[in-house]
Formats: structure tokens, sequence, C-alpha cells
């Protein structure tokens, strides 16, 4: 009778320290259905891809680099962008580059990202 008592003392103190609780049911198989498989090296997990945050600014072409495919432009503050006026190059899609010339008047919207702008439209005023 001891030896049996000691049996269960023992038992006890092991799923204690399992943490198993013996009137609580097993939620292993629960848990993986909704966790999924999360094994392995999670070092490389992609993060969501920042959204570009859009700004509008008005100025003038100062210098076009087709090469670069960039315009420069001297602008106004840009109250998004929380920049002074100033005079930039920033990228631009081929047919954008082609629809202005130096010392045109222009609006443009831009696509921030990472404190860099490129823009996204420009008409001349």
């Amino acid at each position: 009778m001891k030896s049996l008592s000691i049996l269960a003392l023992g038992s006890a103190v092991l799923l204690a320290a399992c943490g198993q609780n013996a009137d609580k049911p097993d939620n292993t198989a629960e848990a993986s259905a909704t966790m999924g498989d999360m094994s392995g090296d999670m070092g490389n997990m992609a993060m969501p891809a920042e959204t570009a945050k859009v700004a509008k600014g008005t100025g003038t072409v100062k210098a076009i680099d087709e090469t670069a495919g960039t315009i420069t432009l001297e602008h106004g503050p840009i109250a998004e962008a929380n920049w002074p006026a100033m005079t930039m190059a920033f990228k631009a899609a081929p047919a954008l580059i082609d629809s202005v010339a130096v010392g045109d008047k222009v609006a443009f919207d831009l696509a921030l990202k990472d404190g860099i702008g490129e823009v996204t439209a420009i008409q001349k005023q």
C-alpha cells in the first residue's frame, strides 16, 4: 500500500512539473489547428510592404535626365512630406518625363516611401 501511495505522489509531481492538469483536456491538437506549422527559422519572415504616402506639389522643371529617369523640380513646400521649398531630382516613368520640358510650370503627385519621392503624375500649368 505504501508503494502505491508513493507511485501516486510521484505521478502527481510529474504531472505538475510538466504543466499538465489532469482536470483539463489536452488542447495540443486545437492549438496546432489554429496556429499552423510554425516550426523552423522565422528570421527571414517577410514583413508587409509599407504603403507609399501620396503628396502633391507645384514647381518648375529645372532639368530632365532621360538616362537616369529623373526630373529635377524646383518646388514649393510639400506639407505631406514635411519638406520646405527646394530643388531636387525625382524618379519618374519615361512617359511622364516626355510630357514636360525644362522651364515648364507644373503640378505633380509624388509617392513618398522611406523619405524618397517618385513622381507619379505631372501636368503643365
